[in-house]
């Protein structure tokens, strides 16, 4: 179930907003088969495992390890649980039941119908913090929230003119840009868009640029911010009007509800994950609201000696060190 997770981990960045999941199959104690879900609308974990087994006569003699139930409904691949049957895989054991109502513990049922033993259970922990964002997305309706934000260590995000660069090292900030490549959506407000101007993309590592998100209740910002180029899908949650152009859309929210309705639609638009990344009053509103999972906090040397203080989270954390920075994370449980 180990080397299941191992597998399953490569899947990051590329099947959302489907789980990440690997398979193992094993046979007198000998890894025969394994896979993983590479894609999303590709083959699932279980069917590329199955596929790489040579000798398939083996398949009715050997267990198969999944770190997810296998699922049982058409989506854009034909069910699992089907497949596993159809070989005559006798045993299968399970980290985590899905919870996602289409499987729901039919997977299960469907395999012990037809008479395969199924054990559930194993790394149950170490699997669902793995898919912490799908299982997010699933039960709580949003997207698994992530803030990040650099301080100096005498507590401030910015001097009082909004100026902030460049409170973190050069290796964190490609940190960041690694965590960007990871997660579906990146957020910033009004001030952040407008005082940084950032791009929200991922230029110090490989990967996709994930969907950008900018609140602008008033529509204040200029359409020449580099948000509003066009090279990467945006969206822009505001109180006036819905509108689409050239890789931009405006979403229209209301604003006794705007976070929960933002938070809604990304959801819809299965966006499993979101990091927040400014600024310190969207912060302090998702920290108030609880509407945050995981806080990623760098605090560098610099010393400021006034300006915008950054939100505060009295949590046991752990840390580590990033060149000259502490990188600072917290979890909500």
């Amino acid at each position: 179930m180990q080397r299941a997770l191992e597998l399953a981990q490569l899947g990051l960045s590329s099947v959302s907003p489907n789980p990440m999941v690997g398979c193992v199959i094993v046979y007198n104690d000998r890894i025969i088969g394994e896979g993983w879900h590479q894609k999303y609308g590709e083959p699932h974990a279980e069917v590329n495992a199955i596929n790489s087994v040579v000798d398939k006569s083996l398949l009715s003699k050997s267990a198969l390890y999944v770190n997810l139930e296998p699922c049982a409904h058409h989506g854009k691949t034909p069910p699992c649980a089907d497949l596993i049957a159809s070989f005559n895989i006798k045993e299968v054991k399970i980290a985590n039941v899905d919870t996602n109502p289409l499987v729901g513990g039919k997977g299960i049922e469907k395999l012990k119908a037809a008479g395969v033993r199924v054990t559930t259970g194993i790394l149950e922990e170490e699997a669902r913090e793995l898919n912490k964002r799908f299982f997010t997305s699933i039960e709580k309706k949003r997207p698994y929230i992530i803030l990040k934000w650099a301080q100096t260590a005498d507590g401030f995000i910015a001097r009082k003119n909004y100026d902030s660069k460049w409170i973190s090292g050069e290796e964190s900030r490609k940190l960041v840009h690694k965590w960007r490549s990871e997660e579906d959506a990146i957020m910033v407000a009004t001030h952040t868009a407008h005082y940084d101007n950032p791009r929200l993309d991922v230029r110090d590592w490989s990967g996709e640029s994930p969907l950008r998100v900018v609140i602008d209740k008033k529509l204040e910002l200029s359409d020449t911010l580099n948000l509003f180029d066009g090279t990467v899908p945006t969206i822009c949650y505001n109180l006036h009007k819905n509108d689409k152009k050239e890789g931009i859309e405006w979403v229209k929210v209301s604003e006794s509800i705007l976070m929960e309705s933002l938070l809604t639609d990304l959801n819809k638009r299965g966006i499993n994950s979101l990091i927040v990344e400014g600024g310190a009053a969207l912060h302090k509103s998702l920290l108030d609201a609880h509407l945050w999972d995981e806080a990623r906090v760098f605090v560098s040397e610099t010393i400021f000696g006034g300006g915008i203080d950054a939100a505060r989270i009295s949590l046991p954390h752990k840390e580590e060190l990033i060149n000259e920075d502490k990188l600072l994370v917290y979890r909500n449980k």
